[in-house]
């Protein structure tokens, strides 16, 4: 029986000093792991807590800064009922003060009295009720004309300077920003309606002198704190959302488990940009209540939800959009339920194809192309569903949404077309 060679005390060091650096990359890769993680997660959070900051500031630079984007923004507001109300209401107040009644039938000349009687007659009621009911008419008839919505446009077009000043401190034009207001001055309005009535037998409305009267757009009771917030989104830009955007790439890159930080990462989006909205919706009432008492809150409510309309759509769509990415995120990965779902998805496919093949239906070159190229085909079809919603104008939820359908069925079809025929033909006799 042969002896085994006895190691000497060089080797033994040798051995000794491999094992124990084998035993310290042991204890040290944990520890690299835990700090690798640790600013994984730190990255993602910062991203996701960056991202409704994000979606202010591309409002803010979308709404505020861009004149086009502000009117267009503001333009139905002049076929909102509760604003026309308003404004006739506002019109018909400013009038009436120029109004004399008690000398209005003594000031018309004889000739025109029969048919102002008859005007007013048939609204009756008091002089004063009766002639304040009569000019509310004759202004509201202004407000639905096209000549109002016209006068909108183009006075929110002037006034947007007033706008820009007051939420970011600069810009110029013929600002009129008084008690943290910004105001529309009706004037031009208050000149139709003064010819209407003219126009309607009411002929002393043609001596009252030019009435200048304001209605209210914004109104804020420290619009100096508010200019500070949106210059600082201004000072980001548009480079915010790009910033958020990478910050959580970052950190998924950097996770130990990519799929599980990817998930997170989009919930995490989805989650902190739905909180801006219930901010929105939250706020709105104490602005609401924060008003003058001669505004119109029906109105008001009306300016706020149409100010606000491309803010929400932006986060009814990133909501969407991190929801999206993050179940296709869990979708293809190894989890058991994933990976169920898949199968089923996959099994449904092949029975199609199968039946499809016992039909007599087959796809010739096309389904061994497929086969062949399944993997470039997917990333081609993802890769366009992304490019579209980058490349579409102002995507809404719905849009994301149904480009999320279309590469659904899109991914259906190649699996379709890549799925084995397993039919067999069966031998003759």
């Amino acid at each position: 029986m042969s002896e085994q060679p006895v190691p000497d005390a060089d080797e033994l060091a040798r051995l000794r000093a491999r094992v124990a650096a084998l035993e310290a990359g042991r204890g040290a890769r944990p520890a690299r792991h835990r700090a690798r993680s640790l600013l994984a997660v730190l990255l993602v959070l910062v991203g996701c807590a960056l991202a409704p900051l994000g979606v202010l500031a591309a409002w803010s630079a979308d709404t505020i800064e861009d004149t086009d984007r502000y009117v267009d923004t503001v333009a139905p507001l002049a076929a909102e009922p509760a604003v026309r109300s308003a404004a006739a209401t506002r019109v018909t107040d400013a009038l009436m003060t120029h109004l004399d009644l008690n000398a209005l039938l003594a000031g018309v000349a004889p000739a025109d009295r029969p048919r102002l009687r008859q005007v007013l007659g048939g609204l009756g009621g008091a002089l004063e009720g009766a002639v304040r009911a009569f000019v509310h008419n004759k202004a509201e008839d202004v407000m639905a004309s096209r000549a109002f919505q016209t006068f909108w446009t183009d006075a929110n077009r002037r006034v947007h300077a007033t706008v820009e000043k007051a939420l970011t401190g600069h810009g110029g034009g013929a600002v009129k920003l008084q008690d943290d207001t910004v105001t529309v001055d009706l004037a031009p309005v208050i000149d139709q309606v003064k010819k209407r009535l003219v126009d309607a037998g009411l002929t002393v409305a043609q001596k009252i002198p030019a009435v200048h009267t304001d209605f209210t757009i914004a109104h804020s009771h420290d619009i100096g704190r508010a200019r500070t917030y949106l210059r600082l989104l201004q000072v980001a830009g548009n480079w915010l959302p790009v910033i958020a955007v990478l910050l959580v790439a970052a950190g998924v890159l950097l996770a130990v488990q990519r799929r599980r930080a990817l998930v997170a990462g989009a919930l995490g989006i989805a989650a902190t940009t739905l909180l801006l909205g219930i901010a929105l919706a939250v706020f709105r009432p104490f602005y609401l209540d924060a008003l003058p008492a001669g505004v119109s809150r029906p109105a008001a409510g009306a300016v706020y939800d149409t100010l606000t309309r491309f803010l929400r759509t932006t986060v009814r769509t990133v909501v969407t959009l991190g929801v999206v990415v993050a179940f296709a995120a869990w979708l293809t990965g190894p989890g058991r339920y994933a990976s169920a779902v898949r199968r089923l998805w996959h099994a449904g496919l092949g029975a199609a194809r199968g039946t499809a093949g016992r039909l007599g239906l087959r796809t010739g070159p096309v389904g061994p192309f497929a086969r062949r190229h399944r993997r470039w085909l997917t990333w081609v079809l993802v890769a366009a569903a992304v490019l579209a919603c980058l490349l579409w104008n102002r995507p809404t939820g719905w849009v994301v949404l149904g480009l999320a359908l279309a590469l659904l069925f899109a991914l259906a079809v190649v699996d379709f077309l890549a799925a084995q025929d397993n039919t067999t033909k069966r031998p003759s006799g």
